[in-house]
């Protein structure tokens, strides 16, 4: 089972780097077969809803964030079957040397003849900073 963990763990750590190089579209791709849940409920489904969620992500002139997500707590819990696993982190995002944004992501992955996918991450806010260099909320 460790490769399964180490599979797992490569997805939620590859979305912080991918996020932090400004790779939206490699951000985006992770959700291909993932519901995106917000404050509880499903708000949407697959690549296309999730790139349009960072269209308001702010990008320096060097492509990127200017970020840092520090994914930690990483607790994986993989079925005995292995078919599916669930997944508990916190994260804090960094800007210009402080802290912005932190909270928990709940993840669930299944696994097919490909490997290891997203099916669905849970974002849950606990604290909020200032955004403002970071977001901007996309139109519509």
């Amino acid at each position: 089972m460790t490769d399964d963990r180490a599979a797992i763990t490569a997805i939620v750590h590859g979305y912080a780097e991918r996020l932090d190089a400004g790779d939206l579209d490699g951000v985006a791709e992770l959700f291909a077969r993932a519901d995106w849940v917000a404050g509880g409920r499903v708000t949407g489904h697959g690549s296309a809803h999730a790139r349009r969620q960072y269209d308001g992500v702010l990008l320096g002139a060097d492509g990127t964030p200017g970020t840092r997500h520090v994914i930690a707590n990483l607790m994986i819990d993989i079925a005995g079957d292995r078919s599916r696993a669930s997944a508990r982190s916190y994260f804090v995002v960094l800007q210009r040397n402080r802290p912005i944004l932190a909270g928990r992501y709940h993840d669930r992955f299944a696994r097919d003849e490909s490997g290891w996918h997203l099916t669905e991450r849970a974002f849950h806010a606990d604290l909020l900073g200032d955004l403002s260099a970071h977001y901007r909320a996309p139109p519509g």
